[in-house]
């Protein structure tokens, strides 16, 4: 059974897509377009980390990722930012990003939090996990196809993590529209053998990256000369 309704929404979902985006390349960029499609969002908000918490420091500064970021989606209507992180002095935490975006959208909009299989399956080891779904809905995105055990996400979930989940899964994106926070819901996704840190590799080589993210990120990476020197 799925959880009870909030208030009447007000305004579509809005999708939240989170990220080092070190940087962004065309495999985020398909993500939050396959999404926005697959779960009837109204946009996806891109939010970069200014100072990732479990990872080490990123090959380029906040600013230039953020300024990547904004170069990516430039002219696509569907996809916005946000430099609510990069601009806060203190670690990204999703749960802060979420209760800061909840007092300045209300409490009625559909929030839709995109991860990544993986990082589903480890969620009860972020901080204060238990109140996300008070604040928005979760959506996990898969290879297409992949369906063990009449679910729509690969491996086990944590005994916590599946008993925190066993009501709230549903496949109907129409059900993320009439409450804000709270569902679980798996959609399928073009699998793109995309990484940073593959791009990173290859202009610190001197290999080109072309074609796996816009060229105009790729040009502005090589008039800033980012990670050619960074180990």
């Amino acid at each position: 059974m799925a959880p009870a309704l909030s208030s009447p929404a007000v305004g579509g979902p809005l999708g939240l897509l989170g990220g080092t985006f070190d940087p962004i390349h065309n495999g985020h960029l398909r993500l939050a377009e396959e999404a926005c499609d697959a779960l009837g969002l109204e946009r996806v908000r891109l939010i970069p980390a200014g100072q990732p918490p479990h990872r080490g420091e990123p090959g380029s500064a906040a600013d230039n990722r953020l300024a990547m970021v904004q170069l990516a989606i430039a002219g696509n209507p569907h996809l916005e930012i946000d430099d609510g992180e990069v601009r806060a002095q203190r670690k990204s935490y999703t749960i802060l990003t979420l209760e800061r975006l909840r007092s300045e959208l209300g409490p009625d909009r559909p929030l839709v939090l995109i991860l990544g299989a993986d990082a589903f399956l480890g969620l009860a080891q972020w901080q204060r996990w238990q109140e996300l779904f008070a604040l928005t809905h979760i959506a996990v995105a898969n290879r297409p196809g992949y369906a063990p055990h009449g679910r729509r996400w690969p491996g086990a979930l944590s005994p916590e993590l599946d008993e925190a989940c066993r009501d709230r899964q549903v496949t109907d994106p129409a059900l993320l529209r009439d409450r804000s926070a709270g569902l679980v819901i798996p959609f399928d996704m073009t699998p793109l053998a995309i990484s940073a840190s593959l791009i990173r590799d290859l202009v610190r080589s001197g290999t080109s990256p072309r074609y796996l993210l816009p060229d105009s990120v790729l040009d502005y990476i090589a008039l800033h000369h980012l990670y050619e020197n960074h180990e």
